[in-house]
């Protein structure tokens, strides 16, 4: 794939970008792990100053940014400008955390060990390589490069190829932020030539945001290395919601929460999973809000959903709709795409999915919402943990001891009860099952790519 900004919106190749040559891979790898060895023994409150002053920065530049990430991606102007503020938040909370998650760990009775003092140090441990998507193509980033380089670890980004400009941002903004050279470094290199990047010797791990085939290749390769890896892969999130429900509050969060990004979110619900009692009200309801939804050129006021990001994208996404009718599904709304410039689907909303269908397994990404009846919460269950998936899940209920079995049975990196997956910075976020292991964001995110080192003093 050619390194360039495609607008989805119309469907222009606005820019293109040459890879880096291999003599300039090598030094930029060399570049990282001498900036390593320095910024590691820089400060906490050095390192905090820095990483402020890059809030600052993104926070001004929130506009400009904001139009080139509609313009590489296709999401709303009004939804790049929430990520991109959202990511400076990101980044002072780890300026101001970073010192409290990594503190040394004492043993409160080191005699237990025969040793006069006995703890647990967080040390980091090298450049690491930051294989990230276009959906969200600063927060990704920030999310990662914020506690990395509070640790004293270094950044290598190979970001997608449709957001380059937004990837070649980021590195300047660290420039700017008064960050040396190698503290963060974008590689405009193609996929291909990751496999190099992850087997440097330099390079201590690898984490990556994408598909579950990218995952499962980058972790492979890692692994053959015995260098850290950690992965966020796709989603397929259940949206349960039970007759106790306050239910037009669970339609308006519901379709929010499937088509927002222009459904393109790993965490966007996906499986609409609703208890037969209220099945018929909430779809007449949930209907007539995706109606109402303005679809339209993401840079204009009041645009609720966007193109798709990409042609094959749409085409993918389109094929899931397709052969879940072929299999026996009913369309309820949308179903096609829009006769415009760029990649427009219609809102889309399917029920009736068989198990035979691979709308029931693979992940929709775009603003295609499947929705299920069931008898009872046993089935609610059962239908929501049918997937390979495990990264968000929602369940709609005011009864305790419904909301008790779902935060306790649905299989899920996060379950929400009574709004929607989001990820923020204060609290842990990851996949169990095929979509990933490891944690990113909170304390948990910024000790992932630590050395824990055991201390005894005698």
């Amino acid at each position: 794939m050619s390194i360039a900004t495609v607008n989805p919106a119309t469907g222009a190749t606005e820019r293109t970008f040459d890879e880096i040559d291999d003599a300039e891979l090598e030094r930029r790898l060399q570049v990282a792990h001498d900036a390593w060895l320095a910024h590691r023994r820089t400060g906490f409150a050095e390192r905090a100053e820095r990483i402020n002053r890059a809030a600052d920065l993104l926070d001004a530049d929130a506009d400009s940014l904001g139009r080139t990430i509609t313009a590489e991606m296709g999401k709303t102007y009004a939804q790049a400008k929430a990520e991109v503020h959202k990511s400076a938040r990101a980044l002072r909370f780890y300026a101001e955390n970073a010192e409290r998650f990594l503190a040394p760990q004492p043993l409160p009775d080191p005699s237990v060990v025969d040793a006069k003092q006995a703890y647990a140090i967080f040390q980091p441990i090298g450049p690491v390589l930051a294989v990230m998507p276009w959906n969200f193509p600063v927060w990704q980033v920030i999310r990662f490069a914020a506690p990395a380089i509070m640790a004293g670890n270094v950044g290598l980004l190979k970001h997608a190829s449709n957001v380059p400009q937004t990837a070649l941002y980021i590195q300047d903004l660290f420039t700017r932020a008064g960050f040396p050279e190698g503290v963060f470094q974008t590689l405009l290199i193609s996929s291909r030539r990751v496999e190099k990047v992850i087997r440097d010797p330099r390079v201590a791990a690898v984490t990556l945001t994408g598909s579950e085939p990218a995952g499962r290749s980058v972790s492979s390769i890692a692994a053959d290395e015995i260098k850290k890896s950690v992965l966020e892969l796709g989603g397929s999130d259940p949206f349960v919601v039970l007759p106790s429900a306050d239910l037009d509050e669970a339609v308006k969060v519901g379709v929010a929460a499937r088509m927002s990004n222009n459904g393109q979110a790993c965490i966007n619900a996906k499986r609409f999973i609703v208890h037969a009692d209220v099945y018929d009200a909430f779809v007449e309801k949930f209907l007539a809000r995706v109606a109402a939804l303005k679809v339209g050129d993401p840079m204009e006021d009041g645009v609720d959903v966007g193109p798709l990001s990409s042609e094959g994208a749409r085409r993918d996404l389109l094929g899931l709709v397709d052969d879940a009718t072929a299999h026996g599904a009913t369309v309820l709304a949308g179903g096609h795409a829009m006769d415009r410039p760029g990649w427009y689907v219609e809102p889309t909303v399917v029920s009736g999915i068989t198990k035979d269908a691979r709308l029931y397994y693979e992940e929709a990404f775009g603003p295609v919402a499947s929705v299920y009846r069931v008898a009872d919460i046993d089935e609610a269950i059962e239908l929501a943990n049918d997937t390979p998936f495990g990264l968000g899940a929602v369940a709609w209920t005011n009864d305790p001891a419904e909301q008790q079995r779902m935060v306790t049975e649905l299989e899920a990196g996060t379950v929400v009860i009574n709004g929607s997956t989001i990820s923020y910075q204060e609290m842990p976020f990851g996949g169990h099952k095929r979509s990933g292991f490891g944690r990113e964001l909170a304390a948990e995110g910024i000790r992932e790519f630590m050395n824990l080192k055991s201390v005894r003093i005698c």
